[in-house]
């Protein structure tokens, strides 16, 4: 069992999404709807599905082809710089993500995918002795760290940039996104292996985070007041 909160949504599962949803792709509005629903197609994160009548004329294309997924038959579309999948059933498309160029809840950018309504994201302030270490090299040491908690994930512990030392550490071109905290402004490695980042400009709700520096759980040694924390496995093990 894992030691912390996994989602709990089974692939197939379905909501209403009550917030705007928008697309953009060269500029131009793609979709706006205020009808999308979540689907999940595996548990961790769902997909909009937008009602066809949301979605801007000569967008789709249709390529003549179907795919058969567990939830039901799609037609295959060419939609911006990937696919789209039209299920006749439900009236609805689900596009690829990555084939517009940036997707919008409400007023704010949403990243990589869109946010589970039922997963958490929370920044809290903590006062424990965290400490990271690698073969034997201390990387971080603070009793004032900031602690990520995000559904399905281990929690994240941010550091002061004054606590970390970065003599140990190699700049990296490394950048990832996140739907729940932005994208990274920094990274860092050993060998080849990148350690940890940074978020100069967050989300709103995770502005505590801004500056700090967080390592993975999975590849490094962590302690929590002197005691030991085994490595977790995740994806980003």
């Amino acid at each position: 069992m894992s030691d912390y909160p996994l989602p709990f949504v089974p692939p197939g599962g379905s909501a209403p999404v009550p917030r705007r949803i928008r697309a953009l792709l060269g500029g131009q509005a793609v979709l706006d709807t205020q009808n999308a629903i979540y689907l999940w197609e595996f548990p961790p994160y769902p997909q909009y599905y937008v009602p066809l009548a949301d979605v801007a004329d000569g967008v789709l294309v249709d390529t003549g082809e179907t795919k058969v997924f567990e939830h039901g038959v799609a037609r295959v579309h060419t939609a911006g710089r990937g696919k789209a999948w039209v299920y006749d059933e439900l009236d609805r498309v689900r596009f690829q993500w990555d084939a517009l160029d940036s997707w919008f809840e409400e007023d704010e950018e949403v990243f990589v995918h869109p946010r589970n309504p039922y997963s958490r994201c929370d920044a809290i302030r903590s006062s424990r002795h965290v400490q990271v270490s690698r073969d034997g090299v201390v990387l971080a040491d603070s009793t004032s760290t900031v602690i990520v908690f995000e559904t399905g994930l281990p929690p994240r512990y941010y550091f002061p940039r004054t606590a970390v030392s970065f003599e140990h550490l190699t700049s990296s071109e490394t950048q990832t996104a996140c739907p729940y905290k932005g994208r990274t402004s920094e990274y860092w490695s050993i060998g080849g292996q990148d350690l940890a980042w940074s978020y100069d400009f967050p989300t709103a709700a995770l502005l505590p985070i801004s500056g700090l520096v967080a390592f993975f759980n999975e590849r490094v040694d962590l302690s929590i007041d002197g005691v030991p924390v085994e490595r977790p496995v995740t994806p980003f093990s």
